[in-house]
């Protein structure tokens, strides 16, 4: 087995065995990265990961198997020998990420995603909705298992969460390349847990995943109801944290309004820090525009630039692409492109958009709902404390949530000024600060609103 040929058709063999022990998942991300290079003395064959974090991952996890499967293939005992490529050893930064672990957001006959090389946090555009986010996310960075452990992150699709996840994994590699990690979805891990059960392999599933340095979990709201994969995670989520080791998790609402979640991982999950994200507000909208147009080299004129931040409101993955299908029609044309045009192609995003698009008298009604006051108290001249309040809370969420103009809020808002405007948004910001129960009320009624369930 010393010519090239035979050393590729052995490790063939070798690689479609591991598909039959493997999920699709961890297959494609480890085992089908790997190529082999050659036959050393006849008994090591000799193999080349395309990341020094793939070499780490495989021979910390999969040595046993590859070792096994290939004496059985070969029909003697062999060994193997895995590196990472010249070509990754002699990068100075760690500019890619490979697949850390699949987050099962694609089918299981497709390719793992890696994590971004551009989910950084120097690509990240902070904002008042994102600040204390990203400020927890930071330290974690730096500090895996010091600071905010666990860190619970929370918001709706598109707002930057798995940015921040991404960004946490590159910083905590960057500082330490020998740290274990994983980034998986919560959907990943029930389905590797229930294939661990079934090919009684449950003992390597739990080392796998309580010998980690930083567990990042996407989407964790998918347990619920799951009960003996909470069981299972409760238990892994225990060991992690008593021997100091990072875990990240995020998910679509806060841990305590995720129905059929078990009540001690509701606690657990309160244990560190607990961030939300919100939409973010037009400025920021602005910002990250702008920031993704430059990183493509891309400039768009201030008319542009406000067009598309004022219309694409409720989701940041619709600005990125909008920023690439007009970098794609400046491409095409090689011309100055024209408001009309980006009209135009952007067509389909700005309907989606708009059949979102919340309004001051829809958030009048959302709030006025909640705290159980009249709808006419919102323009009403009455100014006891508990009308006042929420109507302040409304004039601010409709500054958060809408494009209106301040004075335009404070007309719809019974003829009231834009000073007053300007006060009601700073109240609130003073009490969600200094009132947690205010703050979790008032985040509770944006997110609501942002996804339109009014």
């Amino acid at each position: 087995m010393s010519s090239h040929v035979s050393h590729l058709s052995l490790w063939e063999t070798v690689k479609n065995e591991l598909r039959t022990l493997f999920s699709a998942a961890d297959y494609d991300t480890w085992i089908g990265s790997l190529n082999s290079v050659s036959i050393k003395d006849d008994i090591t064959l000799v193999l080349e990961a395309p990341t020094v974090l793939t070499e780490a991952w495989v021979n910390s996890n999969y040595s046993d198997v590859i070792r096994r499967q290939l004496t059985l293939v070969a029909g003697r005992n062999m060994d193997f020998q895995l590196s990472a490529s010249a070509s990754s050893q002699s990068k100075e930064k760690f500019t890619e990420v490979a697949p850390l672990r699949q987050s099962n957001r694609q089918s299981a006959n497709s390719a793992a995603p890696a994590i971004k090389s551009t989910n950084t946090f120097a690509n990240f555009i902070v904002g008042p909705e994102n600040e204390m986010a990203h400020g927890a996310a930071l330290a974690v960075s730096k500090e895996p298992g010091s600071n905010y452990n666990p860190l619970f992150i929370y918001g709706q699709t598109g707002l930057g969460k798995t940015h921040l996840m991404h960004a946490i994994a590159h910083s905590v590699y960057e500082n330490n390349p020998r740290a274990k990690i994983a980034y998986i979805s919560s959907e990943t891990f029930t389905n590797e847990f229930i294939q661990a059960l079934q090919t009684n392999t449950i003992s390597n599933f739990r080392r796998r995943y309580r010998e980690l340095d930083v567990l990042l979990i996407d989407d964790i709201h998918f347990l619920a109801g799951k009960d003996t994969t909470q069981e299972e995670f409760f238990h892994t989520f225990n060991e992690l944290h008593n021997n100091h080791k990072q875990v990240v998790l995020t998910s679509d609402r806060p841990a305590s309004e995720i129905a059929k979640l078990s009540e001690r991982l509701v606690s657990r999950f309160q244990w560190g820090m607990v961030a939300s994200i919100q939409a973010p507000g037009l400025e920021t909208r602005t910002a990250i525009l702008s920031k993704k147009a430059a990183a493509r080299g891309l400039v768009l004129s201030p008319e542009i630039a406000e067009f598309v931040a004022s219309r694409i409101a409720r989701n940041v993955r619709n600005l990125e692409g909008a920023v690439t299908r007009i970098f794609g029609l400046t491409g095409m044309t090689r011309k100055p492109i024209e408001l009309a045009q980006v009209e135009k192609l952007l067509h389909d995003i700005l309907v989606e958009e708009s059949s979102h698009t919340l309004t001051a008298e829809m958030i009048q009604r959302k709030v006025a709902e909640h705290y159980r006051i009249q709808l006419s108290d919102m323009t009403s001249k009455r100014r006891m404390q508990n009308i006042a309040f929420p109507r302040q809370v409304a004039m601010y969420l409709s500054t958060q949530l809408t494009n209106m103009s301040l004075v335009s809020i404070g007309q719809v808002f019974g003829g009231r000024d834009h000073g007053t405007v300007i006060h009601a948004r700073k109240t609130v910001v003073n009490q969600m600060e200094v009132d947690a129960n205010v703050r979790r009320t008032v985040e509770y009624l944006r997110a609501q609103l942002a996804t339109n369930q009014v």
